[in-house]
């Protein structure tokens, strides 16, 4: 089974798309109604569903027979079973290209680059990801040391940028993404002011760095973190960060034309 196919039982329950996302998508794409986006790695299509419904006619691209499943079909959507590496459309087929929180997942980046390329006519690229050498080291990686470790297995922003721009000969803007503290899409850090959601399994379920763990170590420190959160001593060293209301933890947006 395929970490797609793994994380992608439920994957629709927890991984809501989230309005500013798609919000900041639109803004930065800048294009009319009508165009053609694809959407590389769509998962269950959340954020395809919502383009489609502002008009886009959207490409959904991903591998995972599972994730599809789960999708909501929509005349503005196609889907099409594929990977990065391998993008099943022509050449300069499509006006615009996005991939949100998917690159991580990616075999081999500069060939995923270069397909991303290859099917844009001459239009921009759109990618959510994240450096976690840009984060503050909030209290989640205090509890589950993993995602920290595992997120540092990424290429720095830096390195990443030369990779895009060495192989689709455009430019990158950063943009970073604050996280607001009520995300309705909860990935890795999504729920940094709410950590009693980490104590649900279909939460955890639905990322990837929790997925591919070993589930005894996971269980022993949720149990910690239930037990933190009940007896106060969560509170007591971390309460500061429910004043927050938006929160730097190395999410960017990159805009590539």
């Amino acid at each position: 089974m395929t970490i797609y196919d793994s994380i992608g039982k439920k994957y629709s329950t927890t991984r809501v798309p989230d309005y500013r996302i798609v919000k900041t998508i639109t803004n930065l794409l800048n294009l009319p109604e009508g165009i053609k986006i694809a959407d590389i790695g769509a998962g269950t299509g959340g954020y395809s569903l919502l383009l489609a419904n502002q008009g886009f006619n959207i490409y959904a691209i991903e591998p995972s027979s599972i994730m599809q499943s789960q999708a909501i079909q929509h005349p503005n959507i196609k889907w099409k079973t594929g990977y990065a590496e391998a993008i099943p459309l022509p050449d300069d087929s499509v006006d615009a290209v996005i991939s949100i929180l998917t690159i991580h997942h990616f075999s081999r980046l500069k060939k995923a680059f270069q397909e991303m390329y290859r099917i844009l006519k001459s239009g921009t690229i759109i990618l959510l990801t994240f450096d976690i050498r840009l984060a503050q080291k909030i209290w989640l990686y205090d509890y589950f040391p993993w995602l920290w470790e595992d997120a540092l297995l990424s290429l720095p922003i830096n390195e990443l940028i030369n990779l895009i721009q060495t192989n689709t000969k455009k430019n990158v803007e950063v943009i970073p993404f604050l996280l607001p503290h009520d995300l309705s899409d909860l990935f890795a850090a999504a729920a940094w002011r709410r950590p009693e959601l980490y104590l649900r399994p279909e939460v955890r379920a639905g990322i990837s760095s929790f997925a591919k763990f070993d589930q005894s170590i996971i269980e022993s420190r949720v149990n910690l973190l239930a037990a933190d959160l009940s007896n106060g001593a969560w509170n007591a060293k971390y309460k500061e960060i429910l004043n927050l209301t938006e929160i730097d933890v190395g999410y960017r947006f990159l805009r590539i034309f």
